[in-house]
């Protein structure tokens, strides 16, 4: 069996020198968590918590057409980006799935930056290259660039010394300027938390001097390192999809609730069964409910009806670290997926009882 060498992340050792416990994640070697889920979890909702997740991919698609091959391949129409704004898409595949869902940036006119998941960074390059049948301009920069995610109440007070950036943005936009001395970097306020924040993309060799002026500023805030296991319970809390867990290539952005970032006022890969998806009706829908009793609901774990009737899948579960109850995602048979709705989730054989609600859990 071959054995897949682990990418390192620039600033590696500087994780590991601030006690981060490191593990296999999408690839690459990433810092799963510093202090503790729940303390990092509270404190990025009350605070301010520092992610590295250069794992993340980024493709820049520039020049004629660039805007043409993007509203193809996604589902979201990117013909309403102006430059600055960011948009929440999908890659559909032929199948009725869902090859990764992205980030689509407007940097300026004709130059666009897609920023894909670490996991299927290679996946989503060849899928791009593929259809771009018009020889637009593609480039794929994820190994050059490492990406911190600044993000909490505290966010924009921490950073905003560090560039004369202004950093009252309106969420989904993007600009590029000097930030700690740097040139050229990116900042975006897209979040994955729920806590509002910045992203910030910048080139490898920039790395250090970026993240000692990111430490350094957060310590007027007493700001805390985080890691990837208390950015999937934020996400959760907030009922964002994680690609492979609620979305992957078998289920359909109409099942996922995506149907918000699925436009069909464009021609795009696979719209037509979309589309028939859509006004037909799906069978299966992805809901959040909150169990009634005590339990954790886990990845892969059956959700039954009354009578132990196998009617759906848990795809993400957790103990609520604001909430300090357990929730979690699945898909359901649809006459299940109405909020209200009970289900009941199989915990070692046992049915735990839960009840369907509406997204997000968290409500700030």
């Amino acid at each position: 069996m071959e054995v897949l060498e682990l990418k390192d992340i620039a600033l590696k050792q500087r994780h590991i020198d601030l006690g981060a416990k490191m593990v296999p994640f999408a690839g690459f070697n990433m810092p799963l968590q510093y202090t503790g889920l729940i303390d990092e979890h509270l404190n990025v909702r009350n605070n301010v918590g520092i992610f590295d997740v250069s794992h993340m991919g980024e493709f820049m698609v520039k020049g004629d057409g660039a805007l043409e091959l993007i509203n193809r391949i996604t589902s979201n129409d990117a013909s309403k980006l102006v430059p600055g704004k960011v948009q929440y898409s999908c890659f559909p595949n032929n199948d009725g799935g869902i090859v990764d869902d992205l980030l689509v940036y407007m940097m300026r006119e004709n130059e666009y930056m897609l920023v894909v998941n670490g996991a299927n960074i290679d996946k989503d390059w060849d899928w791009v290259v593929k259809h771009n049948i018009n020889g637009v301009d593609l480039t794929n920069i994820s190994d050059n660039i490492s990406l911190l995610a600044i993000q909490g109440p505290n966010a924009q007070k921490m950073l905003q010394p560090l560039t004369n950036m202004d950093l009252d943005m309106v969420y989904y936009t993007v600009q590029k300027g000097i930030f700690a001395g740097v040139n050229n970097v990116i900042i975006s306020s897209t979040g994955y938390t729920g806590a509002g924040g910045f992203e910030i993309y910048f080139e490898n060799k920039d790395a250090n001097q970026i993240f000692d002026a990111v430490l350094k500023a957060g310590e007027s805030v007493s700001a805390k390192m985080a890691g990837l296991a208390c950015r999937d319970t934020l996400r959760l809390e907030m009922g964002f999809c994680l690609y492979g867990n609620d979305i992957n290539n078998t289920t359909s952005p109409i099942e996922a609730g995506l149907g918000w970032i699925t436009k069909f006022s464009k021609d795009f890969v696979n719209a037509d069964y979309l589309k028939k998806q859509k006004e037909e009706g799906v069978t299966k829908k992805l809901v959040g409910f909150e169990l009634l009793e005590r339990g954790i609901p886990r990845h892969d774990y059956e959700i039954v009806n009354e009578s132990g009737e196998k009617i759906g899948i848990v795809t993400s579960g957790t103990q609520s670290p604001s909430l300090n109850k357990p929730i979690g995602m699945g898909y359901v048979k649809t006459e299940y997926s109405k909020p209200g709705s009970e289900i009941f989730i199989l915990i070692r054989d046992k049915q735990i009882k839960a009840q369907v609600v509406s997204l997000p859990f968290y409500k700030a």
